[in-house]
């Protein structure tokens, strides 16, 4: 059922970047890209995926806002609206923030309890070799995985302008301050320059098309790419917002915000001598015990883990406003009703999430636990296909002019549309389908990434 009622919308250009900034800036700029960086050789990672994110990144995001400000729906209805043989795409699409909100939500909880524990003085205890492991084999994950619920959902719940904008006008600033100053803090430590350079020099000798799939893989995740977030936020978004200009902001304080997260991690990993390769495990056991070696480990363990708390709560957020978004323009429904329907389906999917290591430890689907699970079908087989399938629409069906003529709306320049044109028709699809191959391969142990 098509939305009748009058779209939201953001108030204008600061609003939408903000907001669209902190959708992107979320646990796969703090968590996931330091720890990448690491895994894969430091500087020539990082070079990797610069210029990715100025071309491919780009790219894909220009198309998403400009289908949804073109369309004015949700990614459930906008494929539809550009061309009905692609309607199927918009439930394909929608799927993906189904999926990955109630997981994404259950370590929103992990780094509340790490809040908590730092903020009330308990910091030191985070730094034992089994904390980690036995808090989420409890039950204990449940109640703060139900807290993170409730904060983000009552965020969302007040509207596009009142609520997720004005929060994003809130924490994005914040945001920024806190990753320069514990970054800062970072490099004052002894051997931190080690890391620095480790970090920013680029050793060529350790390129290799893993450091390239890699680097693709958390480009989606960073940028928010094939989940039906930018599509919805672009449908929220004013004709009179200069599209490509709003998309290099957007661009520049999520890559920023990934930079200042490696600088924080990686040096301070490399001042106390521990594991650079420690994977998903960097923050919530590597660092504990980074910052149990230092003097103030409580002010600087609850200062980092309000940092990652902030933006775990913009990428939610804007994870959250998708699904409801879905929901509304699906089904009619009033926001409020929707955002009940949505905490229901988080908190029903995300248990299993929450006690997938613990009381459910035993339950696997093929071989993983829940989250794990949940995290392969939406980052490495949903949204490579979704991104594909789109790159498809636009490139060869409703053709690149149609994304152009949008983003060149009242007036507005798009420079390199060349390269927009080159990307979306060649690039961009012919390394999605890399990285759809190489991450299911990997998945059922036959290469390894």
């Amino acid at each position: 059922m098509e939305q009748t009622t009058k779209r939201s919308s953001f108030s204008g250009k600061l609003g939408f970047v903000l907001a669209a900034s902190g959708s992107a800036v979320g646990l796969g700029n703090i968590w996931r890209f330091p720890y990448l960086a690491a895994k894969y050789g430091g500087g020539i990672f990082l070079l990797v995926y610069l210029i990715l994110a100025v071309t491919f990144g780009f790219a894909l995001m220009v198309a998403e806002i400009a289908i949804g400000r073109k369309t004015r729906q949700s990614a459930i209805h906008a494929y539809g609206v550009l061309d009905k043989r692609f309607r199927f795409l918009g439930p394909l699409a929608s799927l993906v923030p189904i999926i990955i909100t109630p997981y994404y939500c259950v370590i929103g909880g992990w780094v509340i309890k790490y809040l908590v524990v730092y903020g009330t003085g308990s910091g030191a205890t985070l730094a034992g070799d089994s904390y980690f492991s036995e808090f989420i084999s409890s039950t204990s994950p449940m109640v703060w995985f139900i807290i993170f619920v409730a904060i983000t959902v009552l965020i969302v719940m007040t509207g596009v302008e009142k609520g997720v904008e004005k929060v994003s006008k809130v924490m994005m600033p914040l945001l920024v301050l806190l990753s320069l100053g514990i970054a800062i803090y970072c490099l004052t430590l002894p051997g931190a320059m080690d890391g620095v350079i480790y970090y920013l020099k680029p050793d060529f000798s350790k390129f290799s098309a893993t450091t390239i799939l890699a680097a693709m893989g958390q480009l989606f995740y960073s940028m928010s790419l094939a989940m039906g977030i930018m599509i919805t936020y672009g449908s929220y978004m004013k004709k009179d917002s200069h599209l490509t200009a709003s998309v290099h902001q957007i661009e520049i304080f999520d890559t920023g915000i990934a930079f200042l997260a490696g600088l924080m991690v990686i040096p301070a990993v490399f001042s106390f001598g521990a594991d650079v390769n420690a994977g998903p495990g960097l923050m919530f056991i590597t660092l504990p015990k980074v910052f149990g070696s230092i003097a103030v480990t409580n002010i600087i363990g609850t200062l980092f883990f309000l940092l990652v708390l902030f933006a775990a709560l913009t990428s939610a957020i804007s994870l959250t406003e998708t699904v409801v978004s879905i929901i509304c323009d699906k089904t009619g429904m009033k926001r409020m009703t929707s955002c009940i329907v949505t905490a229901l389906i988080l908190i029903a999917l995300g248990s299993l999430s929450a006690l997938g290591y613990g009381a459910l430890a035993q339950v696997q689907i093929i071989g993983m636990a829940f989250l794990d699970f949940f995290d392969f079908v939406s980052n490495s087989v949903l949204m490579p296909i979704v991104a594909f399938l789109t790159c498809i629409l636009i490139g060869y069906i409703i053709k690149p002019s149609a994304v152009i003529e949008e983003a060149e709306t009242e007036g507005a320049s798009f420079k390199g549309k060349g390269l927009f044109i080159f990307v979306i028709k060649y690039l961009a699809p012919i390394c999605i389908v890399a990285i759809l191959i190489s991450s299911v391969l990997s998945a059922f142990g036959i290469i390894s990434i």
